[in-house]
């Protein structure tokens, strides 16, 4: 299996799911999906490396419900207001599109500002993060990972300035 950052977590689950029809891992920008990779990145953390980005991404979301971003993102991409929940997807999509790269804003890949993709794109991540990607514990992931990938071959690849996925 292949994956990065998202996708990491995406194939760790199966990995360790389904270990038995893996026969490797190629993993980048490891995403284990904890209270601490979520927060450092949708709440505060990456806010501090790249300010101006934090302040677009912020900028839906009233200051009174700014202690609980990933809530009051999830409120807004799931709501009915459709023009509510396409300002928030464009800000949380574009948020990441413009720190996946120490370039900044002018790299951000020319689809993280299309209404359809950013719709998707937020809509799906902030309902597993809003849910702790349905494992059963904060950690579990990395647990279930130790425990029956041990032996499997594989290789990860981290940036030093991958401010998404912290090591």
């Amino acid at each position: 299996l292949f994956g990065g950052s998202w996708g990491s977590t995406l194939a760790l689950a199966y990995a360790v799911t389904h270990t038995e029809r893996v026969i490797g891992l190629i993993l980048s920008g490891i995403f284990l999906l904890t209270e601490s990779e979520v927060r450092w990145f949708y709440q505060e953390g990456a806010s501090r490396l790249f300010p101006d980005a934090y302040d677009r991404y912020i900028a839906p979301i009233p200051e009174a419900e700014r202690d609980d971003l990933l809530s009051a993102f999830h409120k807004r991409l799931t709501g009915k207001n459709t023009a509510e929940r396409r300002a928030a997807a464009k800000a949380w999509t574009c948020w990441e599109g413009e720190t996946i790269t120490i370039q900044g804003p002018t790299s951000r890949p020319k689809r993280f500002e299309e209404v359809d993709f950013a719709d998707a794109f937020a809509r799906i991540e902030c309902h597993y993060f809003t849910n702790k990607g349905f494992f059963e514990k904060d950690g579990w992931l990395l647990a279930q990972a130790a425990a029956k990938l041990q032996d499997m071959p594989g290789i990860i690849v981290h940036g030093r300035y991958d401010v998404v996925t912290p090591l």
